[in-house]
């Protein structure tokens, strides 16, 4: 780091990525930042500097073997930090130490004998609540919550249509069970069910979005928020303002030339249907396709729209209380997906093509429906590519600590990249 850029963060101020000590700190002080650091975004301590700015420099004799002892000593799972020493006009020194965001969250300090959880806030560092901890678990793949229990919903709140086709066409099972304990066997083996022990088994995250009749009836953060506006912004009229609610996959039969027919939608094909007739998604052509309806012209590639509404839905965290969003607005539409993108995974990432599956037993059985591209690769195969030949733009990618937003912009039927052209 060059003498003017340490100036500059000095002059800046402490914030959520930059802590100011003196170098008399104790080990475990030292310890409790880089773990808060860690278990947010990443950041760096800056030993040698007073609270309120003033640089004070470091007196302590081998600083960086004692800063190396502090971190190893005190954080878990292991964290490599870095370390460099920066010379400043009048022979004061500001050791600088660096952390990224980490790879194995939740990060923990080990201090008398105990292990506790810290959090970066703003400027501060605090100790993790119940649900901000189990965030950190599930965004380090320590914890998976699409098999959390959900309470109430026993094996009654599953669609059993749908179930009897996933077993025979997807699962292959060769006959269905014969009894009721027979069936909660099964759903218990997919992890569709869960033993609470105390209770009669009940369903999981994972079995309820994806085969329950009205899965908000227990969890109110399944289903799809839809909203449309006239305008660029919210503060517009809501043209439509609607929560969807059912089954992620839809039901399916087997015909007699081995194709599957879909006989009743699911979520998916609901909001599908929904946009189809919505004007600021899509529009009818001049031109009469067959059976002489008019084409319908999309504003957004379906396609792209599909893959982008599947992941949204089979990759959001379900410690998250709100819907997945998706609005649509004069010159854009938006796909929200509640929670952080998991572990180490950046937006760079994700459209460089690397996978890294929040719930993966969701996504198994969306792949095995059809529904999730076997390869993983539909933002960089599907979602970029075709946004980009229809609107002549890139899509965009939002991501923070309590959402993944995509941005696709909207493209003009009679344009020069229109489809009509």
């Amino acid at each position: 780091m060059l003498k003017t850029e340490l100036l500059e963060i000095i002059a800046n101020g402490e914030n959520s990525g930059v802590e100011f000590k003196r170098d008399d700190i104790r080990a475990d002080a030292l310890a409790r930042e880089i773990v808060a650091m860690a278990n947010l975004r990443g950041g760096m301590v800056l030993l040698g500097v007073e609270d309120d700015g003033t640089i004070s420099g470091i007196q302590r004799r081998n600083l960086e073997t004692w800063v190396m002892d502090a971190i190893l000593g005190h954080v878990h799972p292991m964290l490599l930090p870095f370390y460099e020493v920066v010379a400043l006009d009048g022979g004061q020194r500001v050791a600088v130490v660096s952390v990224t965001t980490g790879s194995s969250k939740p990060y923990v300090l080990r201090h008398n004998g105990r292990e506790e959880i810290y959090i970066r806030v703003g400027s501060t560092v605090r100790f993790a609540d119940r649900n901000q901890q189990a965030r950190l678990f599930a965004t380090g793949g320590l914890l998976h919550s699409e098999t959390m229990p959900v309470s109430g919903a026993t094996i009654h709140a599953l669609d059993r249509e749908r179930l009897q086709d996933y077993l025979l066409s997807c699962a292959g099972d060769r006959e269905l069970p014969a009894t009721e304990v027979a069936w909660i066997d099964r759903m218990l083996g997919l992890g569709f069910m869960t033993d609470v022990h105390a209770a009669a088994p009940v369903c999981t995250i994972a079995g309820l979005v994806l085969f329950g009749r009205t899965p908000r009836r227990f969890l109110r953060q399944a289903g799809i928020r839809w909203m449309a506006f006239s305008g660029i912004d919210k503060s517009y009229q809501a043209l439509d303002d609607t929560i969807l609610d059912a089954p992620l996959v839809g039901r399916f039969a087997r015909q007699d030339g081995g194709a599957r027919e879909l006989l009743e939608r699911g979520l998916i094909e609901d909001l599908m249907d929904r946009l189809q007739g919505q004007p600021l998604v899509s529009t009818e052509g001049e031109n009469l396709g067959d059976g002489l309806r008019r084409e319908r012209i999309w504003h957004y590639p379906p396609e792209s729209l599909r893959e982008a509404v599947v992941n949204a839905l089979a990759h959001r965290d379900w410690t998250r209380t709100p819907e997945v969003e998706i609005v649509a607005y004069s010159n854009r539409l938006e796909v929200t997906s509640p929670g952080a993108l998991q572990n180490s995974m950046t937006v760079e990432k994700m459209l460089a093509g690397q996978r890294s599956p929040r719930n993966t037993a969701i996504v198994d059985v969306l792949r095995d429906h059809g529904y999730v591209d076997a390869r993983g690769m539909g933002v960089r195969r599907k979602i970029v590519p075709l946004v980009r030949a229809a609107s002549g733009a890139e899509p965009d990618f939002e991501a923070t600590e309590d959402y993944l937003k995509l941005i696709l912009p909207r493209s003009d039927p009679g344009g020069p990249n229109s489809p009509l052209n």
